[in-house]
């Protein structure tokens, strides 16, 4: 569906001052470009804009903001002369609800989205319905380094890398899906059907399609990249020929340009610049790049990323988004919340309290468990709608009853804890309804207790937790299929209850509408950190 703005007094637009441009140059001094130390002919040069998107997961709230704020880009660069582009870096839509897929695609074409990369999110849908959801897209997907087998439904539709002309200049755009493809999605037809290469051969793989591409005289290369930070690192230094990549996976918030961090050196001693933009659709980037156009090396650069909450949602796209979703159901008010937490996977989140009690409480089983990255999203003082809901648990996979032992319940709670020590806090806490938990900042679980229906808490000796003694617990199919290898994979081993077609925002919209009373969300200490 084409979206299309008459009135731009409809908007109300942020400042060029509220962007953040916090850039250092080549030398490592503080200023709003970088200048590449090198002689170039400013009369040979080309000036590139990339309006950059990754990791909105389906958050339909931000996606309107960051329409609204791609109006106001063009509005201000309609003068430009630079090669313009729109690009993604994969995770745009989230879980398997075939109308967020939709939702999700509908944004990305009136943005003007050129290409994406896909990422794991992208894969929660099966094959059928992912390469279905694609037939109105704009935009390519691609995802060099999947293994789609012949008559895949996906065999055609993911491509691994495509030239496009801008005013005569030609670029490369190439794009990768995530190494850990199938450990970031449930046990689903993606997972048994599409392959993904190890990442030592991807490095090959891009290495001799940038040699191909400087033999037909193709000097800029984009690589859209939904491999985490880390990688894009590895793939900056180890390869020659790769000028950007357009990254995400990670969710770091790549503020400006630094050296050494987002700013490094190709084999060939070319500069590469990296982007991330966060996640959840909170921020969006502009990168500007001047280029020698004689030999493709980018000699000036401008990184801005922008928070999207500066923009209120664009309201043609809201319209749109609700004649997929349907509108909103009421379903009461919000009296309080917790403060928001600072990083997201390792505080205790008083909102994924909520939500796991409102499962527990529905489904009436002992446990209520699930990763805190599956929250999201915060509640907000006021009324309380379906939508809201929703976009504190955007990932839709589907719920699951499954019985676990003690000893299987504290692994899994001390496999969350080791977030506290490891890098980037992944794959994060447990968030618990029916537990109580201490757990120490190097990643130690110190004690726990059972919280039984009446709320008698039962201490678990956590050093030899009862192999035999069996919990009834209701979780989704990420956790249940050994998603963030908390546990095993339950649904391999055949080994759940009950499926049910429905995801946590329902279970939370029926507990909310059953309470008929205002909401409170607190932290009632059921998580406790402690130094040591």
């Amino acid at each position: 569906m084409d979206l299309k703005i008459n009135n731009l007094q409809n908007f109300r637009y942020m400042p060029l001052s509220l962007r953040r441009s916090n850039v250092q140059t080549f030398k490592g001094t503080d200023n709003d470009s970088f200048e590449k130390n090198t002689k170039f002919s400013p009369d040979n040069t080309v000036q590139t804009d990339i309006f950059y998107i990754n990791d909105n997961h389906g958050r339909i709230g931000n996606m309107a903001r960051i329409y609204t704020a791609k109006k106001m880009y063009d509005n201000l660069n309609k003068d430009s002369k630079a090669d313009k582009f729109v690009l993604a870096a994969g995770d745009i839509s989230a879980g398997a609800d075939l109308h967020i897929v939709k939702a999700a695609n509908t944004y990305m074409n009136g943005l003007g989205v050129e290409a994406t990369a896909d990422g794991n999110h992208e894969y929660d849908a099966s094959p059928s319905e992912l390469a279905e959801s694609k037939k109105g897209a704009k935009f390519k997907s691609l995802g060099m380094n999947l293994q789609i087998p012949k008559g895949n439904p996906l065999d055609g539709v993911i491509e691994k890398s495509f030239v496009i002309e801008k005013n005569g200049h030609k670029y490369a755009i190439i794009g990768l899906a995530p190494p850990d493809l199938h450990e970031r999605i449930r046990d689903n037809e993606s997972r048994k059907q599409i392959g993904i290469d190890d990442f030592e051969k991807t490095l090959k793989d891009i290495q001799s399609v940038a040699d191909e591409y400087k033999k037909q005289g193709i000097n800029k290369v984009i690589l859209l990249s939904h491999c985490g930070l880390e990688k894009d690192q590895r793939i900056a230094r180890e390869t020659s020929g790769i000028d950007v990549i357009i990254g995400g996976h990670t969710h770091d918030l790549l503020e400006g340009i630094k050296e050494g961090k987002n700013l490094l050196y190709s084999k060939s001693n070319e500069p590469v610049i990296i982007t991330q933009a966060g996640k959840d659709g909170e921020y969006f980037g502009d990168l500007k790049i001047t280029w020698d156009d004689e030999n493709g090396i980018i000699v000036k650069a401008q990184n801005n990323v922008t928070a999207s909450n500066n923009f209120k949602r664009n309201r043609v796209l809201k319209g749109v988004f609700d004649q997929i979703l349907g509108k909103p159901e009421q379903l009461g008010t919000i009296k309080s919340v917790a403060p928001q937490v600072k990083n997201r996977l390792i505080d205790p989140n008083p909102n994924g309290f909520f939500i796991m009690d409102a499962v527990r409480k529905e489904f009436d089983t002992d446990l209520a468990l699930i990763n805190v990255g599956n929250i999201r999203g915060f509640f907000e003082v006021g009324p309380l709608d379906s939508r809201q809901v929703f976009e504190v648990v955007p990932l839709k996979n589907n719920m699951v009853k499954l019985k676990l032992t003690e000893k299987e319940v504290v692994d899994a709670i001390k496999n969350g804890a080791k977030s506290f020590t490891n890098p980037g806090s992944k794959p994060g806490i447990v968030i618990p309804s029916g537990l109580k938990y201490t757990v120490s900042k190097k990643g130690d679980l110190k004690e726990m207790s059972f919280i039984d229906k009446t709320g008698k808490e039962i201490p678990i000796d956590v050093n030899n937790p009862d192999p035999n003694k069996i919990y009834t617990v209701a979780t989704d199919d990420f956790f249940a299929s050994g998603g963030d290898n908390l546990i095993s994979n339950k649904v391999a081993e055949n080994k759940i209850d009950e499926k049910f077609d429905f995801d946590k925002d329902k279970l939370t919209c029926d507990y909310v509408k059953k309470l008929n009373a205002p909401v409170e969300i607190k932290d009632d200490g059921r998580i406790k950190v402690v130094d040591a």
